[in-house]
């Protein structure tokens, strides 16, 4: 039997900061959103075809909508037309987003350390920038989120 070979890409969501003055509801980044923008972007730019090749190991494994942090699994062979359909992702339900590549990986065990070390950090500065101002039951969504990387259930 052939394994089947996937890349792993670690993504951060940057959010449009004047999205208040927007007029819509504040956006939560879910894998619902997250998949359904890649999912457009893959057929606008590369047709039906390309998106039904696409599709057959395209995975949102991973999405945190506090540190908008999203892990995307896709096969060898179409980890690159994943990723360049990413970067033309404008908008997510019609607030303006921008995809940051953290890292690429071949395993989900990389993948696991470089998301956890990626997790902390930006918690640690999200809790810096909201200051008071931090929900109490934040901290306690965090570390189930922490706790899903490190069971490596994404």
């Amino acid at each position: 039997m052939v394994g089947f070979k996937n890349r792993f890409m670690v993504m951060e969501v940057f959010l449009n900061p004047n999205r208040e003055n927007l007029g819509g509801t504040p956006l939560i980044i879910t894998q619902f959103n997250v998949t359904k923008a890649i999912k457009d972007s893959i057929l606008v730019n590369f047709g039906v075809c390309g998106l039904a090749t696409a599709m057959a190991s395209f995975d949102i494994k991973y999405v945190n909508p506090i540190t908008n942090l999203c892990i995307i699994r896709a096969a060898t062979e179409d980890y690159e037309k994943v990723w360049s359909a990413i970067t033309m992702v404008k908008n997510i339900a019609h607030v303006p987003v921008i995809f940051n590549l953290l890292d690429i990986t071949g395993s989900k065990r990389s993948c696991q350390s470089l998301a956890l070390k990626c997790e902390e950090s930006k918690f640690e500065q999200y809790k810096l920038t909201v200051g008071d101002q931090l929900k109490p039951d934040e901290p306690k969504r965090m570390s189930s989120f922490l706790d899903r990387i490190k069971a490596s259930k994404f």
